[in-house]
């Protein structure tokens, strides 16, 4: 993590957003493509693609 105390994230959002991103990994192993991902889960594609990289 970048910043020490969670990114400015209450322990509530973090937890969103790991669930968040499982769901990305999941749809990702099923073959689905960015933009759909994107799409689905309403983020940005290049979100979903830099979770898809692990970056």
């Amino acid at each position: 993590m970048r910043y020490p105390d969670g990114g400015g994230l209450t322990a509530k959002q973090r937890a969103r957003l790991e669930q968040v991103r499982f769901e990305v990994a999941e749809l990702f192993a099923q073959g689905v493509k960015p933009s759909q991902v994107a799409r689905w889960l309403r983020v940005s594609r290049k979100s979903a693609c830099a979770w898809r990289d692990g970056v």
